[in-house]
C-alpha cells in the first residue's frame, strides 16, 4: 500500500542522524469536518499537528474543539494564519494578504486584531507563530510581527528569509496539494515520496503543509501512511513547531 514511500524509507534507512518532520496544516476556520477528520488522523499516529487559524474565520463550535484537543495532549497547536484571509493585492501581483501595496499601519492593526481574537478564543494555548495567507508577505509585515511578540514566521522556502532579529522563520518545503506546471495537474503519490526523499536527504527539518479543506479521504489515507512510516522509523522524529523554537540556535532550521 505504501510503497510511493519507499525512496523515503531507503533515505531514512541511510540517514547519519534523524532526519526532523513537522507538518502545518493551514486555514482552520474553514471546512470543519474535514478539519476533525484530520486532526483524527495525527492523533491516531500520535504525531503533533500546527494548525494556522484565520482569526475572522474561527467560530465558537471550532474553537472548543481545538481547545479541548490541545489540553488533552493530542499533539495539536494553534497559531495565527493571517486575518481575513482575503487578498488584497487586487490583481497588481500575486494573491497576498499583507503585500507589497498594504501600509504598514494598516498591517499591523489586522495583525494586532487577529491576535487579539485568538487570544480570546484560544488564551495561552496559542502559539507565538505567524503564517501568511499564500505564504506571502512583506518586510514591513515582519516588523509588525516582531513588535507584536511573534516568535516566529511561516512560510514556503520559495519565498526566502526575511532575516529580521527576533523573528525565527520556519519554512515548509513540501506542498502535500503541489500541482506540475504548466499542465495543472496534482503531483502523483510516487512524485510525492520522491520529493519527500530528498528533501530528507538535505537534513534540514522537513516542512509540509497541508490544506484540509481540499483534501479528501484519499489524501487523509496518504498522510497517515505517511505518519505510520515516520512515526515507527528510527530515522525520523516528528516535531511540533514550537519544540523547533526551542531548540538551541545551532540547531534551528535554516
Amino acid at each position: 500500500m505504501s510503497a510511493w514511500l519507499d525512496p523515503l524509507r531507503a533515505a531514512l534507512d541511510e540517514a547519519a542522524a534523524p532526519v526532523t518532520f513537522f507538518f502545518r496544516d493551514d486555514d482552520a476556520g474553514w471546512a470543519d469536518a474535514e478539519l476533525v477528520a484530520l486532526l483524527d488522523v495525527f492523533a491516531a499516529r500520535e504525531v503533533p499537528l500546527d494548525a494556522a487559524a484565520i482569526p475572522l474565520a474561527v467560530r465558537d463550535g471550532l474553537v472548543a474543539e481545538l481547545v479541548a484537543r490541545c489540553e488533552a495532549g493530542t499533539g495539536l497547536a494553534v497559531h495565527q494564519h493571517g486575518y481575513a484571509h482575503l487578498d488584497h493585492e487586487l490583481g497588481a501581483g500575486r494573491r497576498c494578504e499583507f503585500g507589497p501595496h498594504r501600509a504598514r499601519a494598516d498591517q499591523l492593526a489586522d495583525l494586532a486584531h487577529g491576535q487579539a481574537i485568538l487570544r480570546e478564543q484560544f488564551g495561552p494555548l496559542l502559539q507565538p507563530i505567524f503564517t501568511p495567507p499564500w505564504n506571502r508577505c512583506t518586510a514591513a509585515t515582519g516588523d509588525c510581527l516582531v513588535e507584536l511578540g511573534v516568535a516566529a514566521l511561516s512560510r514556503d522556502r520559495s519565498a526566502g528569509r526575511l532575516d529580521l532579529r527576533g523573528l525565527a522563520e520556519l519554512p515548509i518545503c513540501v506542498d502535500w496539494l503541489k500541482t506540475v506546471k504548466p499542465t495543472g495537474r496534482r503531483r502523483t503519490r510516487a512524485e510525492l515520496g520522491e520529493v519527500l526523499a530528498e528533501r530528507a536527504w538535505e537534513g534540514a527539518p522537513v516542512g509540509v503543509m497541508l490544506h484540509h479543506a481540499v483534501m479528501d479521504a484519499a489524501d487523509r489515507g496518504g498522510v497517515d501512511e505517511l505518519l505510520a512510516l515516520l512515526a515507527n522509523h528510527p530515522g525520523a522524529r516528528c516535531r511540533s513547531m514550537t519544540a523547533l523554537l526551542a531548540l538551541s540556535p545551532e540547531e534551528t532550521p535554516a
